[in-house]
């Protein structure tokens, strides 16, 4: 059985690059793909619908729907296009909308405290359905995005990962589309005739976000550099830890006790004796090798 279409091709050769990079899923695995309704999520259930069919291992697929509580949101579309393609379906109102909204300070962004939300009804959720892996259809431009999220105003060097061990274990969350773009997702869902919905937050689309000024700054990079995201996404799997200036990666506490220690060696040695010479020709400057004894 050939793939459809060439971005079909494109996308499932990119998903299962990912799926065996990060050992995604495994024999037996039940995969619970948190649809949102939108473009990503539909392309990912898309995706791992045709490979199911395709793979030398048994797995299966359930698609949960988390509906935040907002107005107009149109969950029975979701539910009818899963129905249509035989996709096991099922879905959970919450009041997440209202709770952000008590709980928010005015002048924060709801995206970080919907995200811890929503992950903790999909954890509930996986339980109920028996999943054994949480699948999200966060894309490429998701991760590098995150990366310049974080380096810019949180501080940090870190995006997020294809695979996650939740706290205490119990849930592996996967993110197949890490090599796959925001476009191809884009392309792919409309090429399926998915019916995308939106999530009707308020925030949703505010160009004022940081994340949205995070993708047009990308998207100008782009025009002069058309491969600036795979660039960025061969870092995150390309890390020099030693160029860094994390003390966790560099301690410079142990370099100077391996120092120190050295230099007890030498402790007996004559005060006439020209200390530096001695060293270099020592286990100092070349570790498995013994120190020579001065004339």
């Amino acid at each position: 059985m050939s793939y459809r279409t060439p971005l079909e091709t494109r996308l499932a050769k990119k998903a299962t690059r990912a799926i065996t990079d990060f050992n995604m899923i495994e024999d037996g695995d039940r995969v619970m793909v948190g649809l949102s309704g939108g473009k990503d999520s539909w392309a990912l259930i898309q995706i791992l619908d045709v490979l199911q069919r395709r793979a030398p291992i048994d797995f299966s697929i359930v698609a949960v729907n988390v509906d935040s509580g907002y107005e107009g949101y149109q969950h029975k579309a979701v539910a009818e296009a899963c129905a249509a393609r035989g996709w096991e379906f099922h879905s959970e109102h919450t009041t997440i909308g209202a709770v952000i909204d008590e709980k928010l300070d005015p002048d924060k962004t709801p995206c970080s405290l919907c995200a811890r939300l929503r992950r903790g009804v999909l954890y509930r959720l996986a339980d109920s359905v028996g999943a054994t892996k949480i699948a999200l259809g966060h894309h490429l431009d998701d991760f590098v995005e995150t990366l310049l999220l974080n380096l810019f105003f949180a501080g940090a060097l870190k995006a997020m990962p294809a695979r996650l061990v939740s706290d205490n274990e119990k849930h592996i969350v996967i993110r197949p589309l890490v090599y796959v773009t925001e476009a191809e997702a884009r392309a792919y869902a409309k090429e399926n005739e998915l019916p995308i919905i939106g999530c009707c937050c308020p925030a949703c689309g505010d160009l004022g976000l940081q994340r949205q000024r995070v993708k047009r700054l990308l998207m100008e990079l782009e025009r002069e550099h058309p491969n600036v995201k795979g660039s960025m996404i061969k870092a995150l799997s390309n890390v020099m830890p030693r160029h860094l200036l994390d003390r966790r990666l560099n301690p410079v506490g142990e370099l100077r006790d391996t120092v120190g220690a050295r230099l007890d060696d030498f402790a007996d040695v004559p005060a006439d004796v020209p200390l530096i010479p001695l060293m270099l020709g020592s286990s100092f400057a070349r570790p498995g090798t013994k120190p020579e004894q001065a004339e």
